[in-house]
């Protein structure tokens, strides 16, 4: 279990990163790619990202490089998802270049000590290899992320607009308590649970980091280091790929296209801007739709300031999760 113990200060400093973090989206990407758990919610990403990385003559790179660097396992090197990620790739992949030499050779250390790592890891304390790595993630995020990223993008903007609902109406004690099934909000300790290994963070002042992430499944991670600035990578809800393609004609029939476009997009939290987008239709139309879906009774409707928020009511999720006849 991983306890983050709070103070009333901390409680102040919690933030939502506004962007997806690049590098932690690289890292649990290569998770992904060595586990067959959790594989139906990612079926388009495994189909297009191994052909990319095949037709980028990346294969060997990320089997015998970056993998070994990134083991799906209870630790991986921190200097690897640097805080400076949350400025995008080109930010990160500069502090991972100038990542002090001792600080490599620590986590590197610690990577051998706890699932055995290839000799050559302990030269990531050269510049010159330190610099083909980062060469390296950029090509792997230039075939297997970057082809993604507006959906990604979509993802964490719906849950960035989740989270401004609950801060409006239960404050940031309400969001921590919806993060997601694994992490339980018990005051003033936000607990994760299960977690690889038993660890007490105490903030101390310095609040806390939530990075939602489109390819983190199940288990959110947290940095090894507890002298470095807390952050919490936590997954986003995915529904199952069937939904939107065995279950579209059932669908489709009950509610038409756009409306059954627009409960989906309202699974993981979608503005009315962001349901058009996916639907395909002008905001007014959608929000026609939207009306039609919250009077059966299959969404929500939250306003905050000039934003209205859609989510599923268990019914709408019921009615998702229903397979196809």
């Amino acid at each position: 279990m991983l306890r983050f113990h709070f103070t009333s200060e901390d409680l102040t400093r919690v933030r939502v990163a506004t962007e997806p973090h690049a590098l932690w989206e690289i890292a649990v990407s290569l998770h992904r790619l060595q586990t067959r758990e959790g594989r139906w919610a990612y079926a388009p990403w495994f189909r297009t990202a191994r052909d990319s990385l095949r037709l980028a003559g990346l294969e060997r790179t990320v089997k015998n490089f970056l993998l070994p660097l990134f083991p799906r396992a209870s630790y991986f090197p921190d200097f690897l998802t640097p805080l400076e990620g949350t400025q995008g790739l080109d930010a990160g992949l500069e502090a991972i270049r100038d990542t002090p030499g001792q600080r490599v050779a620590r986590e590197v250390d610690a990577l051998n000590r706890v699932v055995g790592a290839p000799a050559w890891t302990r030269r990531l304390t050269e510049p010159d290899l330190r610099e083909q790595l980062v060469g390296a993630l950029r090509a792997y995020h230039r075939a297997a992320i970057a082809p993604h990223e507006e959906c990604i993008q979509e993802h964490l903007h719906a849950e960035r607009a989740r989270h401004a609902h609950t801060l409006f109406h239960a404050g940031t004690e309400g969001l921590l308590s919806g993060l997601g099934p694994a992490i339980h909000w018990r005051p003033p300790v936000l607990e994760i649970d299960p977690y690889p290994d038993h660890r007490d963070v105490h903030l101390d002042g310095r609040g806390l980091l939530l990075i939602p992430s489109h390819f983190c499944w199940q288990a959110p991670i947290a940095l090894a280091d507890p002298g470095l600035p807390p952050v919490l990578l936590y997954p986003l809800h995915h529904l199952p790929t069937t939904t939107s393609h065995a279950d579209s004609p059932p669908l489709h029939v009950l509610l038409g296209p756009t409306r059954a476009a627009i409960l989906r997009a309202s699974a993981t939290g979608s503005t009315t801007t962001e349901a058009a987008r996916r639907a395909g239709v002008t905001p007014t139309t959608a929000s026609h739709h939207t009306a039609v879906l919250r009077d059966a009774g299959l969404i929500n409707s939250h306003r905050h300031a000039n934003t209205v928020l859609h989510t599923l009511t268990p019914l709408g999720a019921a009615l998702l999760r229903a397979p196809a006849r």
